[in-house]
């Protein structure tokens, strides 16, 4: 490496936003201006090479981004390493990984569009992990694009602070380029690929408009920033300087949005956009990372990017590539050298480190040594994505990420016998490098099952199955991951007594369940009562397993239970009788017993459902959401396009894409996330206990 390495010209950025915002048009321009490549691929490209930051020949068909890719592009004095995240929701957990080591993130929205569903999700995946933040509106050159209408949606509709840093010269197919309300000049972009930025005096017919919107610049800055708000009081000029600064430490403490506008595409606007990431968000060093110290009881300490410190790494994305397979790694501390041993926390394993390289999309450079604050690519590294690392004698781990529960699940299992090898081996890589794709053995059925966020999600890996490891398979119908629960409380008293020879087993249990409050955070929540040694201590562990043990599988239709408390108020035992194992089977039986009395009802996931669709197809989208047990929550419109937000069962959902696309002509598009679990109807609950019951009835003859 020619430059040496200094932490306060790095930047860690994510490119994140709803699906089709043109997030990667924006990382192939990124990639262009920075010297990585020397020509500009499009996403459907018609020269079939597709966008260098989707690689994988499945992106390149469906033109989608599915896993984030990591490159590294020098900007001026900068160093940038970029992550292009997947905006289909039911990637989520690529977003999430990607946050989770990003010092700051460039929120991009379509000019037409605006804050759509999934610019929601990424907005608060971003307040999860506390990631500032700079917002690009782009797509200006196309018909109906408005950014200012953009601002103020990202006000009302995420409530962030965003202020207009640019306004944009021409709209629609006059676009030409922004003017710049910090320095007060205009650029426009100019050559094949936009690479000549051409600064002037602003127009005469945009100079009243400009004025107007730096001043509610300044006033925005005043209000979160003294020395600024100071000179708006007195009503003194402030420098450009002054603005910088200002608006820095506000976006760092995430207390401003700054808005930026111009069309990826049409290759406007991008290297201002860069410039901007350089000035205002934040170095590797001025995010805030802490770490649990283990051998202090998880005591939260702060890292520092330090390389004379002990090393500390997470390794937060695993992918197979050509030449093995390939670990990600944020190094926040010290740093890590070719032949260096590290250990991983979680698995307590030692390992040497073979080759250290630095991914270009799917390109690579080897390197000898990675500092604080960078991140890099390790070859043939064991471990789990969310793993951290670090060196002997340094016990400490960085806290994982937020993982959402699966919501769908399909029965899976290769087409002939030979492919069984394969099928294992494909199922335990996805399962490493995908923490919210699962896989479990249905002991009952001897089915392989796997679950995960959505029909795409599971689609995806089943389609890589027959790519990566020509493994085809059969697939069973999808399952949704319901819920069991109870709807009021419910005493029980069971005693559980068994003699044979010798020692017999002897246990009572006394006490009630009722249901845990709606927003509770647990799902199973056991309370002790018993006073007067009724049960020995030793006995009541035995008690809270039984209970937890029974909740697992529901007898209504053998889902898992949640959402109960269960208090134990008294009960007897037999000096010799009484065991541990005689009160876990009294407290499962109890449970079994008192369920049915405690009002049990199943519960479905609910999913977020936003669909577009021009608005002569309003009246059949709206219709075939109500047959779907949907309920509207709001219906928008935006230029021609209806928008129709609703709540919809799961369960009703299979085959939505396929129906609304013939009723729409192929025009209509939607985004679908999990929302919360509810009760069914009766009558599907009743109809799935009576299939649950028959399918029992049937394994037992």
């Amino acid at each position: 490496m020619s430059k040496k390495w200094d932490i306060n010209l790095v930047r860690n950025v994510g490119i994140s936003a709803h699906i089709d915002s043109g997030k990667t048009t924006l990382s192939e321009r990124i990639l262009f201006y920075g010297g990585k490549i020397h020509a500009i691929h499009e996403v459907k490209g018609k020269d079939g090479v597709g966008a260098t930051m989707d690689f994988m020949d499945l992106e390149r068909e469906k033109g989608i981004t599915i896993q984030s890719a990591c490159t590294q592009v020098a900007w001026k004095d900068w160093t940038i390493n970029l992550i292009d995240t997947p905006g289909h929701v039911d990637f989520t957990i690529e977003v999430e990984r990607s946050l989770r080591v990003l010092d700051g993130a460039i929120l991009v929205l379509c000019g037409v569009a605006g804050v759509q569903s999934q610019s929601i999700t990424v907005d608060r995946q971003m307040k999860r992990y506390g990631v500032p933040r700079l917002a690009f509106v782009n797509k200006l050159d196309r018909q109906g694009a408005n950014p200012f209408r953009v601002k103020d949606a990202l006000v009302e509709k995420l409530k962030l602070n965003a202020v207009m840093f640019q306004i944009p010269i021409g709209l629609e197919d006059q676009h030409k380029g922004a003017i710049d309300l910090v320095t007060m000049k205009a650029f426009v972009f100019e050559g094949t690929s936009g690479e000549k930025i051409v600064e002037m005096a602003i127009p005469g017919e945009y100079k009243a408009q400009a004025e107007e919107y730096r001043a509610m610049m300044i006033e925005k800055l005043a209000d979160v920033d003294e020395v600024i708000g100071d000179k708006f009081l007195m009503g003194e000029q402030v420098t450009i300087d002054e603005i910088n600064a200002a608006t820095r430490k506000a976006v760092i403490a995430l207390k401003l949005v700054p808005v930026f506008c111009g069309s990826a595409y049409k290759n406007k606007g991008v290297q201002l956009l860069l410039d901007a990431v350089g000035a205002y968000l934040p170095t590797p060093a001025e995010k805030k990372e802490s770490a649990l110290d283990l051998s202090k009881n998880e005591e939260k300490f702060e890292l520092f990017p330090d390389n004379s410190k002990p090393l500390c790494a997470l390794a937060f994305k695993l992918q197979e590539t050509p030449f093995g397979q390939l670990t990600f790694m944020r190094v926040y501390q010290g740093k890590m050298s070719k032949g260096d041993f590290i250990i991983n926390t979680t698995t307590k394993r030692q390992v040497k480190i073979p080759r250290l390289a630095r991914m270009n999309a799917e390109k690579m450079e080897e390197l000898d040594v990675s500092y604080s604050g960078d991140i890099v690519a390790l070859f043939g590294i064991d471990c789990a994505s969310g793993d951290t690392f670090t060196q002997e004698g340094y016990d400490v781990a960085m806290q994982s990420m937020f993982v959402p529960e699966a919501v769908i699940s399909l029965a899976i299992s290769p087409k002939d016998k030979s492919g069984a090898n394969n099928f294992s081996k494909a199922l335990q890589k996805f399962r490493k490098e995908d923490p919210t794709f699962r896989v479990h053995r249905d002991e009952e059925s001897a089915e392989t099952i796997i679950s995960g966020m959505g029909e795409l999600h599971l689609e995806i890996y089943i389609e890589r199955m027959k790519r990566e490891f020509a493994c085809e398979t059969t697939v069973g119908q999808p399952q949704v991951a319901y819920r069991e629960t109870i709807g009021q409380e419910a005493g029980y008293d069971y005693v559980h007594k068994k003699q044979s020879g010798g020692a017999g087993q002897f246990a009572k249990v006394v006490g009630k369940i009722m249901p845990l409050p709606s927003d509770a955070k647990e799902t199973f929540l056991f309370e002790n009562k018993v006073v007067g040694g009724r049960i020995p201590k030793e006995f009541i562990p035995g008690v809270e397993e039984g209970f937890e043990e029974q909740c697992k599988k529901g007898s209504l239709i053998g889902f898992p239970i949640v959402g109960v408390k269960v208090e134990l108020h008294d009960g007897q035992y037999h000096d010799v009788d009484s065991s541990y194992l005689a009160f876990k089977i009294a407290a499962m039986a109890a449970m079994r017993e008192v369920y049915l009395k405690a009002k049990p009802t199943v519960l479905e996931p609910i999913m977020k459902l936003e669909t577009t669709v021009p608005e002569e197809y309003q009246g059949p989208a709206t219709g075939q959401i109500n047959q779907r047990r949907g309920v509207i929550v709001n219906t928008s419109s935006l230029e021609g396009n209806a928008v129709i937000e609703a709540e919809v069962p799961l369960s009703e959902m299979f085959g939505y894409s396929t129906d609304l696309r013939s009723a729409t002509k192929g025009k209509g598009e939607f985004t679908m996330e999990f929302a919360k679990y509810a009760a069914v109807p009766k009558f599907i609950q009743e109809e799935l206990s009576k299939k649950y019951q028959e399918k029992r009835a049937a394994e037992h003859k």
